[in-house]
Parts: structure tokens; C-alpha cells; sequence
């Protein structure tokens, strides 16, 4: 025969269930879900991923079709769809075994480039669920994001474009390209060292030193 307190134990149950539920957590909607979704930190993972993309399918481009870029480069370091000018000419290079080793140089370059931007694509993905790996793929973004400003603004616009005259070709010219490549890479250097998209990075490793 069931005694009172076993008549009343349901009831007991029920109240300690329902005093167990969570309140206030209700699961995130669709916007919630677009909301987050517009964060810097998915903002700095997507535009990190697009540079890592763009620089890989280079240099892959390079090495399946070597030949097509590789007379680019000779061209502009022999200078020889230039002006012309005998005060300028003297900074030719004419030899090909020093114009290709130019060019496996930089196709190396975009190869490790690539290579960095890939890992920390991959860094910023796992940093949204959980943000201490924030700042370890901000780094590691930022020195890819570097090789790429390097090769493609001191070595195309700088040494190419000016010191081999390259903006004097109407033929093997790769400035205007090499400006929007460099656009893209310092505008996604810029979010990813945006404060939000690096606070709870500093706040879970704690204090930063100063750069």
C-alpha cells in the first residue's frame, strides 16, 4: 500500500525538474544566427580565406602553366618594351638563367604565402568557437598578409613598376593588378586588427604587449 510520501514523490520530482530547467536561454533564431554572422571576427575569416584562395590559385596557375608568366617576367627585368632610355637601360637584366630564377623566387614566395593564409583561415574558423585562438591566427594572418604586400607592392610596384620601368610597357605591364592585390591585402589586415576582432583574444590570453 503506497504511503504519503510515495503519493507525493511525482509531484517532488516534477518541481525539482522543472526547477533544474534553464531559463533565459532560449536557442539563437535565424537573425541571431545572421547577426553573428556579421561579426569581424567571421568578417576577418572570410576575407582571410579569399587573399588565401587568390594567392594559392597564382601560384598554382604559375606552376601548371610556367611558361605564360615566366615571359612576363623576363620581359619586364630585360626592360625591353620600355622607352629605352640609355639612363635607365643600364638596370636590365638580360640573362634568363638570372630572369627564371626570379621567377621560381616568386612563385615560391606565393606558394609559402599561400600556405600561411590557408592556416590561418583555418586559425579564424576555429577561433569563433573558441576565441582564445583569436589572436594566435590574427598573427599568423597578419605574416601571410605581409608576404603578400611585400611581393606584390615592393616587388611588383616598387622594384617592377619603378625600377625596371614597367608603367613605361604597354605590353607586360601588371601594375593595376598588383595595386588591387595590394588594396585587398591591407584593407584585410586592417579588420583583423580591428579591437573587436581581437578582443576576446586578449582578453582570454590577457594582457598584450605593446607592438
Amino acid at each position: 500500500m503506497p504511503t504519503p510520501a510515495d503519493q507525493t514523490r511525482p509531484a517532488d520530482k516534477a518541481r525539482a525538474t522543472n526547477q533544474k530547467l534553464p531559463t533565459g536561454k532560449a536557442r539563437p533564431g535565424g537573425s541571431e544566427r545572421l547577426l553573428a554572422a556579421g561579426t569581424l571576427s567571421v568578417a576577418a575569416t572570410l576575407l582571410t580565406g579569399t587573399v588565401a584562395l587568390y594567392i594559392s590559385l597564382v601560384a598554382f596557375g604559375n606552376i601548371t602553366d610556367f611558361d605564360s608568366n615566366q615571359q612576363f617576367v623576363r620581359h619586364v627585368l630585360a626592360m625591353d618594351t620600355t622607352f629605352k632610355d640609355d639612363d635607365l637601360m643600364w638596370r636590365a637584366v638580360g640573362s634568363t638563367a638570372l630572369q627564371d630564377t626570379a621567377y621560381v623566387a616568386i612563385i615560391v614566395w606565393e606558394t609559402l604565402a599561400g600556405l600561411v593564409l590557408l592556416t590561418a583561415t583555418v586559425l579564424w574558423a576555429g577561433a569563433l568557437r573558441r576565441p582564445q585562438g583569436m589572436r594566435r591566427a590574427r598573427r599568423t594572418g597578419t605574416t601571410g598578409l605581409l608576404m603578400i604586400l611585400v611581393l606584390f607592392g615592393a616587388g611588383f610596384i616598387g622594384i617592377g613598376g619603378e625600377w625596371f620601368a614597367m608603367w613605361q610597357s604597354e605590353d607586360w605591364n601588371g601594375l593595376d593588378a598588383a595595386t588591387r592585390v595590394v588594396t585587398l591585402a591591407g584593407i584585410v589586415l586592417l579588420v583583423t586588427h580591428l579591437p573587436s576582432a581581437a578582443a576576446p583574444a586578449d582578453d582570454s590570453d590577457g594582457p598584450e604587449e605593446n607592438a
